[in-house]
Order: C-alpha cells, then sequence, then structure tokens
C-alpha cells in the first residue's frame, strides 16, 4: 500500500515528516508521498513558492528513501483539487491500493472539497485522530465514516480504495504558521523542522517581514 500526504509544506517540519514516517511503519505502507500543492483551493498563495517548497522537502527527505515527493500537483496549473490528483494517481498504479492521509479537521469539512463524494471511489482515507477527541462531523461526513470505516490496515490492503481508517501517531503541535511568525519576528525555529531546511530558509530569506524604506 502507498500513502499519499498533501499539503503547502510551507515550511515542512516535524509534525509531517513524523506523521508520515510513523504512519510509513505502522501501516506498513510500501512508501509514503508526500504531495507538495501549488495552489491550495480554500486559503490564500502559500508564502514561499513551489520551487522553494519542493526544495525545502528535498533537503527534509535526503538520506532516506521510504518518504518520497510526488510534484504532480506542482506541475498542473490552476487550483489543486485533490479528487483531479487521486484520478492521476490511480491512473498511473492501476489497482495498488493507496490511501490519502487527512487530519481529523481536514476530514471534518471533507464536505467543501471540490467532488468530494468520490474521493473514496479512488482511494482509502487514513484520518489521524486528535488527542482530544474527533471534531463534530457533518451529516454526510459521518454518514461516509459509518459506511466506510475499517479495523486495521489489512482491510485497506485487500482492496484498491473504498475504506476509512482512523488511527493516531505521536502527537506534535508544530506549526508551519508558527514557524513563518517566529522567523518573521527574529525568533529561530530550531528544532522544529530539520537543520537543513532552517539553513535553507536562511539562505533564500524566507519569511522574514520586508524592511520599511523611509522617504
Amino acid at each position: 500500500m502507498i500513502g499519499i500526504l498533501g499539503g503547502t509544506f510551507d515550511p515542512v517540519h516535524y509534525g509531517h515528516l513524523r506523521t508520515a514516517w510513523e504512519l510509513c511503519e505502522s501501516l506498513d505502507m510500501k512508501e509514503l508521498r508526500l504531495l507538495p500543492c501549488r495552489q491550495p483551493p480554500h486559503r490564500g498563495e502559500p508564502a514561499a513558492t513551489p520551487e522553494q517548497r519542493l526544495a525545502m522537502l528535498e533537503r527534509a527527505l535526503a538520506g532516506q528513501d521510504r518518504l518520497r515527493i510526488d510534484t504532480r500537483e506542482l506541475e498542473r496549473p490552476g487550483p489543486s483539487y485533490m479528487v483531479d490528483t487521486l484520478a492521476s494517481l490511480r491512473g498511473e498504479l492501476g489497482r495498488t491500493p493507496f490511501a490519502l492521509v487527512l487530519g481529523a479537521d481536514a476530514f471534518a469539512g471533507l464536505a467543501d472539497w471540490h467532488r468530494w463524494e468520490r474521493l473514496i471511489e479512488l482511494a482509502h482515507l487514513v484520518v489521524v485522530t486528535r488527542p482530544d477527541g474527533p471534531p463534530s462531523l457533518p451529516g454526510p461526513v459521518a454518514a461516509l465514516l459509518e459506511r466506510c470505516r475499517v479495523a486495521d490496515a489489512a482491510a485497506l490492503r485487500s482492496a484498491q480504495a473504498g475504506g476509512i481508517l482512523e488511527t493516531a501517531v505521536t502527537p506534535l503541535a508544530i506549526s508551519a504558521t508558527a514557524i513563518r511568525a517566529q522567523v518573521a519576528a527574529g525568533r529561530s525555529p530550531r528544532y522544529l523542522l530539520p537543520d537543513a531546511v532552517l539553513a535553507y530558509i536562511e539562505e533564500e530569506g524566507l519569511y522574514r517581514v520586508p524592511e520599511r524604506t523611509g522617504r
């Protein structure tokens, strides 16, 4: 089975990486692909360019081969709709089982996604639970979970799509938004993200507040 973890990765940090690594091991995934989006449909443009976010991912994943980068959304113009991405992956992977990884809050908001009902036809869903309990689910999403919930990863591997597995990982309260704010305030986010990523942020001058020029 293959895992898919999407996001802006602006910047990639240990919250992303530890979640991906734990899921690879606990669900016995062949690989997990980190899939940076070009243009999120429901939020503003990322602070770093697609090229910069890709460069940070490449530095973060150096030296191992189980977590990989999938660049198809960066290469596709326009909003990065996950249904289009999963359709592309299904065309490439054939009947190989693969699972889209979602946080509990993202799963709760699934009904706002473009053609969201189609996602479960294309892939399994792995929902990472919150330590403080599940968020309230709107009716359509609750019905989907009730219909498609499975007990373990073996059930996901037995079919190419259609299952929803809820699972826990080590909770790391790390936020890319907070990292960007720390850099903008002149503070260091060291130990929240890989040293190679921090070095790149410093080299490129990312996330700093532009200096005002007086008259």
